[in-house]
């Protein structure tokens, strides 16, 4: 009696296929989080469990069709399936341009990137895939299935965590702006002290130009990633070599705390803000890739 116990317990387990906090019973038909059921459709499901089933390999468009939509079938296969691959997306809280579990490769299909467990390393096939599920213990997940930023070549990390860190520096650079456009006369003071001449006006003017400038630019950047625009990166990529200039020219402005915080928390400052502009590209690159 114990062992058929055992072996119940054992086909029960086969039948569940894990990834992060996601499960699928292949049995009951159910996707679950945390234990909890979400809705699924049933053509969404299969697509998901054709999908897990062959994790790290690429399941091409046809091969979809194939298996879940019967030749006698008279739909638009192009819109079913990408209708069922975006209601996969939402209920596991997925992005096409920054995936973390289904990746799209542009007219071929789709692949499963994340770990699975329930589900053996696939070895790459020249032709079809596997329609059956081969189990293996969790600790055969690896790295073949972390999904991986294709240009930057690391970990793609959480997209809410990237883009407020890149509203984060807006708001710095905003911060700046304003601090600085109100306390103009302490600006020209400032400069008057270390430099002779029309050269305080110029940088006053400077500061007052480049800063009533910068106000409207950081407000579109902070509202875009706040409504997470999808034309965000195609944009700040051709905004990239104005945000540049600007950005270097703000990096200098800690000389004008020399008196308050010394030269070398100055440079250290400066050198800092040299790379911001970089990082907000960076940053762009990882929440908004190119399809």
């Amino acid at each position: 009696m114990a062992s058929s116990s055992n072996s119940s317990q054992s086909n029960n387990g086969d039948k569940l296929l894990r990834f992060g906090v996601f499960e699928v019973d292949l049995v009951a038909g159910e996707l679950r989080k945390s234990g909890k059921r979400i809705r699924l459709q049933e053509q969404p499901f299969q697509v998901l469990v054709t999908l897990l089933e062959n994790a790290a390999q690429v399941v091409t468009r046809d091969d979809l069709r194939q298996k879940i939509w019967p030749a006698d079938t008279f739909v638009d296969f192009d819109h079913s399936l990408n209708t069922a691959v975006n209601k996969i997306r939402d209920s596991l809280g997925d992005s096409a341009t920054s995936p973390r579990f289904i990746e799209t490769l542009a007219r071929r299909g789709y692949r499963f990137i994340a770990p699975v467990d329930g589900v053996e390393p696939a070895i790459p096939a020249t032709r079809g895939f596997s329609s059956e599920v081969s189990f293996s213990s969790p600790d055969s997940a690896s790295s073949p299935g972390e999904a991986l930023h294709p240009d930057l070549h690391v970990p793609v990390p959480r997209r809410g965590l990237v883009r407020g860190l890149f509203a984060l520096i807006q708001v710095m650079f905003l911060v700046f702006y304003l601090s600085a456009l109100s306390h103009l006369r302490d600006v020209d003071r400032i400069a008057s002290s270390f430099l002779t001449g029309w050269m305080p006006l110029l940088l006053t003017g400077a500061v007052l130009m480049t800063g009533t400038i910068g106000i409207p630019l950081r407000f579109y950047l902070i509202s875009a990633v706040a409504f997470d625009f999808r034309k965000l990166g195609e944009n700040f990529r051709r905004l990239f070599p104005f945000v540049l200039a600007l950005d270097q020219l703000w990096a200098v402005a800690p000389f004008l705390l020399i008196p308050q915080i010394g030269i070398g928390l100055a440079f250290a400052a400066t050198a800092a803000l040299l790379y911001i502009p970089f990082s907000e590209r960076t940053l762009i690159r990882m929440a908004y890739q190119e399809k």
